[in-house]
């Protein structure tokens, strides 16, 4: 069947089938130690390699070592930290109001 006659959930099932075959264990390059830990530095990844999130995810989670203390940070505070991240000025407007909302 060609992928592109496929129905949503054709497409949605043959991705997952093909995935579970050749990569049944999910792995990432990103750093990370807690689920919290994690969802910020897959958001810093968009557009940018884990090389750099993994660069910058130290200095950022000794800033904001909590949800509760990013979702509390406002847009200047954050932007130092992820100044060299690509979109940082989108990033930092996210990443509180993410928190925020998870809360």
């Amino acid at each position: 069947m060609l992928f592109l006659h496929m129905i949503r959930k054709e497409r949605y099932e043959a991705f997952v089938n093909y995935f579970s075959e050749h990569m049944p264990v999910a792995e990432t390059e990103l750093t990370y130690e807690t689920p919290y830990e994690l969802l910020v530095a897959v958001i810093l990844s968009a557009q940018c390699t884990d090389k750099r999130v993994n660069i910058v995810m130290p200095g950022l989670l000794k800033a904001f070592p909590e949800p509760e203390v990013m979702a509390a940070a406002s847009v200047d505070e954050i932007f130092p930290h992820i100044k060299s991240i690509s979109y940082p000025n989108n990033k930092a407007r996210t990443l509180p109001g993410w928190q925020k909302i998870s809360h």
